[in-house]
Formats: C-alpha cells, structure tokens, sequence
C-alpha cells in the first residue's frame, strides 16, 4: 500500500520497450542479442484507488501467463487477459497488502489456478482482506494461497523461471521475482523509482526493508529493470545512484 514518498504515475518512456496498446502499457524484456525474440511482455494494469501496478505476465513463446497482485477492478483485469490471448495458468501474489490480494480469491475461482505467495509470514494479512477491504472501499475476502513462497524457491510462468527472494520489511512476508536471464524483476511494494516500502503498517520494518534492499536486491546488479507495485518502473542501477534512501556509504 504505497511508499514512503508520494508515487508519480507510470511512465511508458521508463519501460525498456513500451507501446501504448488497449493494454495500458506493455514492456518487453529482452534476452541476450544472441535471442532476438524476447521472451517475456509485461501488460501493467493500475487497479484500485491506490493505482497498484498489477502486472498480466507472460512467457511469449508459449503464451501462458501469471497475473501477479490483482488488487481488485477485476473487469480491468479480465479485459486485458482477453486483449493479450495469454492463457493465464497462475496468480502470483508479492505480498498481502488489500490494494495487491483483494482480488485473488475471486480471480482464482473465475480461472480455475492456483496462487503462489507471497512468504507465509503475510498470512495474518490474507486472512484480514476482508477487514481491510472494508477499511478502504475495496470488496475483498480472505484467501489462502495454494503455495507459500520461500527463499531460493522458483515461480515458473510458461517457459520463464522466476527466482523468489523472501524481501520482509515492507511486510512481513513480501517476496520479490527475479528473472537473472531477462535481467527484470517484480518487486511489490519493497522498492520504488524514487522511494521505498512504508514501514507503518503492521508487522512493517525499516531496518529488515534497507537490509532487503541492500542485501538481496542490490548485488543482482545495475542493469536488472524492475516493475513495482505503484508508480514507473526504474533500474537497481538508477535507484543505487538516486534513492535518497539507498544513499550513504553502508549502502552502496
């Protein structure tokens, strides 16, 4: 639910390769020269007043997808799993904040698949949705993932492998997916352009956040691109240099 700093909007230029389609915006991610067809699109789709980034993923050459935080304005969603012709065979959640699960259990039924994550330790906030939801203004019930998310496990979306880095902090069970050959990540709410995950809701934590962020992310390397729960996508590079909370000399 947001970061630290207000959020701008997202912005097609900040994507490696966007294109404006009846799919808001859709990134292209590129392997090696040595492949040039790219193997993974990511369709963004803000949904909910909170504007979350969810993600409509998928492998290319197979079209198989994953819909990753459906925060809610299902019609949006479904509209765009219906423009792209991805057959979606999993739901993948980052973390169990209502404006990224709200979503999912209604979304699974309608499907027929399974949802992996976020990490366990978010089930306190999956099992809350509807509490939240009433909170916010935004229909939702508790739901229970049919895979928790550990460390060094791995999310396969078609022929595409995600790698799963447990990230707490923001929350804490937030898991972040990684793609080292497509050199892109998904990461929730834990990393802004810009800013960081706010720590002021339950179970948050600063200094466990910077320790994510420095630790697990940081050392994938510059070039990795990622796509965050709200706002414009960045890079690891762009965001060692210029994140007025990644700043100082313990961090870089």
């Amino acid at each position: 639910m947001g970061s630290a700093m207000t959020q701008g909007q997202w912005k097609p230029a900040s994507c490696p390769e966007a294109f404006q389609t009846g799919l808001q915006d859709i990134c292209v991610f590129r392997q090696p020269k040595d492949q040039p067809v790219p193997n993974v699109r990511a369709a963004i789709i803000p949904v909910t007043p909170f504007q979350q980034n969810c993600t409509l993923l998928w492998c290319e050459k197979t079209k198989k997808g994953a819909v990753v935080d459906p925060g809610g304005d299902l019609e949006r969603i479904r509209d765009a799993i219906a423009q792209s012709g991805v057959s979606v065979e999993k739901i993948i959640l980052t973390h169990g904040h209502i404006d990224h699960a709200a979503g999912a259990a209604e979304l699974r039924e309608e499907l027929g698949v399974l949802i992996e994550g976020p990490h366990q330790a978010d089930d306190f906030l999956l099992q809350r949705l509807a509490e939240q939801g009433q909170a916010y203004g935004i229909p939702s019930r508790a739901v229970t993932p049919d895979r928790w998310l550990n460390e060094g496990d791995a999310v396969t979306v078609g022929e595409l492998t995600l790698d799963v880095l447990h990230c707490p902090g923001h929350s804490p069970g937030s898991v972040v997916l990684v793609s080292k050959a497509e050199r892109f990540a998904i990461v929730g709410d834990v990393i802004f352009q810009g800013s960081v995950g706010r720590v002021d809701l339950p179970g948050g934590d600063g200094k466990a956040l910077i320790a994510s962020i420095k630790d697990k992310l940081l050392p994938l390397g510059d070039d990795i691109a990622f796509i965050c729960g709200h706002g414009p996508m960045s890079t690891l590079g762009q965001e060692r240099q210029t994140n007025p909370f990644l700043q100082g000399e313990d961090l870089l």
